[in-house]
C-alpha cells in the first residue's frame, strides 16, 4: 500500500504555521490540536521547517520559560524529510526509524498535500493484518 491510500482514510489536513510565530504559540497549536508536529511554512506555500512536542520540549529543558517566547524559527527542524504519495508503508518505516523522526509531510509536484506520521503506519498496518486473518479465516472455513 501507498501513502496515498493512507492519506485518503486519514485526509490531508496539515497544521502549519510562520516561521515568526512564538515557540508558546505552536505549544498551544500542539495541544489544542492534539498533534505531534506542526509544519512552518514560508511564502507561496514553501515549507521551511517542522516543530515537534519533542523540539518544544527539549528547548524549554534547556532554557526554561524563556524558550517560550523564541520565534519557531530559533528551533524548528530546518531540513525536513518528506514522503511522496507513491511511497510505500515499507520506506516510510525505513525513512522514519533511519532519521528518528515520526512526521513527514507529503508533498506532490512541490505542493504540500498531507502528513504522515508513524501512528498513521502503524495503523495502517494493524488494518492489513486484521484483513489478511480474516481472509486466511475466511479461507480455511470454505475449505472445510
Amino acid at each position: 500500500m501507498t501513502v496515498s491510500h493512507i492519506l485518503k482514510a486519514k485526509g490531508g489536513e496539515v497544521i502549519t504555521a510562520a516561521a515568526s510565530a512564538k515557540v508558546s504559540d505552536i505549544a498551544k497549536i500542539l495541544s489544542e490540536k492534539r498533534i505531534g508536529a506542526v509544519v512552518i511554512i514560508g511564502a507561496g506555500g514553501k515549507i521551511e521547517g517542522i516543530v515537534s512536542e519533542r523540539d518544544v520540549v527539549r528547548h524549554v529543558g534547556k532554557d526554561g520559560a524563556k524558550a517560550l517566547e523564541l520565534p519557531v524559527s530559533a528551533i524548528m527542524t530546518k531540513n525536513v524529510r518528506t514522503a511522496k504519495e507513491m511511497d510505500s508503508e515499507a520506506a516510510l518505516m525505513t525513512l522514519m526509524t533511519e532519521h528518528r523522526i515520526r512526521h513527514l509531510p507529503v508533498v506532490t509536484d512541490g505542493k504540500m498535500v498531507g502528513m504522515i506520521s508513524i501512528g498513521d503506519v502503524v495503523k495502517y498496518l494493524i488494518e492489513a493484518i486484521e484483513r489478511e486473518t480474516d481472509d486466511l479465516k475466511a479461507y480455511i472455513a470454505s475449505a472445510g
